[in-house]
This record gives structure tokens, C-alpha cells and sequence, in this order.
């Protein structure tokens, strides 16, 4: 598929498409014009780079981790460096801070909403 239609199944613009092929966050085929080819598989990929985006990771640690990603349940990762465990560590834990806030958001408006119809 061409980079429009990615973008449109995505919802990601084309230039943040091709910031994360320049990080090598996807990689993207070349048809023999030059242009670039996205396979199928990359609009669940890029689903993934962005919930990791919005989760909060930087992409130099969403790259290293995207290989675990494919096969949870058979991760090997070899050269995991203290840093990164411990970046992933802190990230995880503000993570569920924000997931923590999210769900009090989300009762506060439940109740919000139940008081409101008289329930």
C-alpha cells in the first residue's frame, strides 16, 4: 500500500510515518519507481509505535523493544542494558500512575453521569 492509505488506516500523518521509518521504528519497501511500498503488516505496527507514544516511551526504547512485541510469550532479548531495564522500569511505573488516574477520571464521570440522569 502507498503512504495515504497507511496514513488514513492509521490515522498517523504521512511525515510522523516517515520519522518512524527514519528511526527504523518500520521499515518500508522501495517499488523500482522509488516509491515506498508499506506491507499489511506495518498498520498494526504503527498502531503499536503510537500507543507506545502516547504511553509515554521515547522511541529510542519503543525500537528496542518492538522485537519482544511480535511473540510475547517467546521474548528473548540479548544486550538489555541496565539503563534500559531501568528506564522500562520507571516507564512502567508512571504508567500505571496514569492508569491509576485514568480510572478515578473515569468512575468520577460514571457517578457524574449517574447523578445526573437520577440514578
Amino acid at each position: 500500500m502507498r503512504i495515504g492509505e497507511l496514513s488514513e488506516r492509521t490515522g498517523t500523518p504521512r511525515r510522523l510515518l516517515r520519522y518512524y521509518e527514519e528511526q527504523r521504528l518500520i521499515v518500508v519497501d522501495r517499488s523500482p519507481n522509488g516509491y515506498r511500498e508499506y506491507d499489511e503488516c506495518l498498520v498494526d505496527r504503527v498502531m503499536q509505535i503510537r500507543g507506545l507514544l502516547e504511553s509515554g516511551l521515547p522511541t529510542r526504547i519503543i525500537k528496542e523493544i518492538l522485537p519482544c512485541l511480535d511473540q510475547p510469550r517467546a521474548i528473548h532479548v540479548s544486550g538489555a542494558t541496565p539503563e534500559i531495564i531501568a528506564t522500562l522500569e520507571l516507564e512502567r511505573d508512571q504508567m500505571t500512575e496514569r492508569i491509576h488516574g485514568l480510572i478515578r477520571n473515569r468512575d468520577a464521570v460514571a457517578d457524574y453521569l449517574a447523578t445526573v440522569r437520577g440514578n
